[in-house]
């Protein structure tokens, strides 16, 4: 079977998901989640990583982390199969632990603020889950690496990373006064926070600026064939998706803000409609949701109304 895809290069970070197979537990106590950490740390000392941040929830895992080297792929491999084995080990058990393919979330690092919410959506996850009362400092959920933000650099893990988040919220010095600022701000954020916001965290493939995506577009493409298969055909299909997307935005001399603002049925975006259908293989409804254009059965009315006209 062909290898499956992932874009890796020097210096990329990634927002990095797992659930535990049929959403099952992935820790059962205090002392699988510190065999995590623990197995963590390993993958880290081993590949180079530098993780940004973390937390731990009972079916599954957030980890950011900037992989020096490009090496995602193999860190994962060992690090998903490792702490596998020990938890089967422990719990003499045997067989798949987690579900299928691990979601990788490509994360702009330059400084404008994609690196800050993707932090803010792991670090907050306690609380939006409801693990955490909203009368409780989020830094009592001691399965995050958020406690540790708060601590003095000795007392954190060496593999750990806090500058550039600290950086990305506009706190320029690693102290006990930068610390109290940084608690602030979120535990500010955390009543704030609304659901349209991290929406192109848990869908999309990657958070950045449009030259940062164009990019990536044009890596995916060029190494996608017909060899990939199920969920990576999928993926770069997306991809591929994207790509068409910013050539016509392009050509049109449109803005990304542009799909929003058009009306649903504009001829340009019509046009753009049928040319996803016609070289990619995907669907209605996300090809609506993506160009602003309503709901899938107005979309296929345009479509078929465009086709009768003799349209492409």
């Amino acid at each position: 079977m062909a290898r499956k895809l992932r874009v890796e290069y020097a210096g990329a970070i990634y927002h990095v998901m797992n659930r535990g197979d049929r959403r099952e537990l992935i820790f059962m106590d205090d002392a699988d989640r510190q065999r995590f950490v623990d197995t963590l740390g390993e993958a880290c000392a081993k590949t180079g990583w530098q993780v940004h941040a973390y937390v731990l929830m009972p079916n599954h895992f957030h980890v950011v982390v900037e992989t020096p080297q490009p090496n995602l792929v193999a860190g994962m491999k060992w690090l998903l199969g490792t702490y596998t084995s020990r938890f089967n080990r422990r719990h003499k058990l045997f067989g798949h632990l987690f579900s299928g393919r691990y979601k990788s979330l490509i994360v702009d690092g330059s400084g404008n603020g994609y690196l800050k919410s993707v932090g803010d959506y792991v670090h907050l996850n306690p609380a939006r889950a409801k693990l955490v009362a909203a009368d409780v400092p989020l830094k009592s959920f001691a399965w995050s690496s958020w406690p540790a933000y708060l601590l003095a650099r000795s007392k954190r893990p060496a593999w750990l990373r806090v500058d550039r988040l600290l950086g990305e919220w506009g706190i320029s010095e690693d102290s006990p006064a930068g610390r109290q600022r940084l608690e602030q701000a979120l535990e500010e954020r955390r009543g704030t926070e609304e659901g349209e916001e991290f929406k192109p965290i848990r869908r999309g493939w990657c958070l950045g600026e449009e030259k940062f995506r164009e990019e990536l577009l044009t890596q995916m493409s060029e190494r996608m064939g017909a060899e990939h298969y199920g969920e990576e055909r999928a993926e770069t299909a997306e991809a591929l998706a994207e790509l068409i997307i910013a050539e016509e935005l392009k050509r049109g001399r449109w803005q990304e803000a542009d799909l929003k603002t058009r009306p649903k049925g504009d001829s340009v975006k019509v046009a753009l409609a049928a040319r996803l259908r016609a070289e990619t293989t995907m669907t209605v409804g996300w090809i609506a949701e993506r160009l602003a254009m309503g709901t899938r059965g107005y979309l296929n009315h345009l479509l078929y109304r465009r086709r009768k006209m003799g349209g492409e």
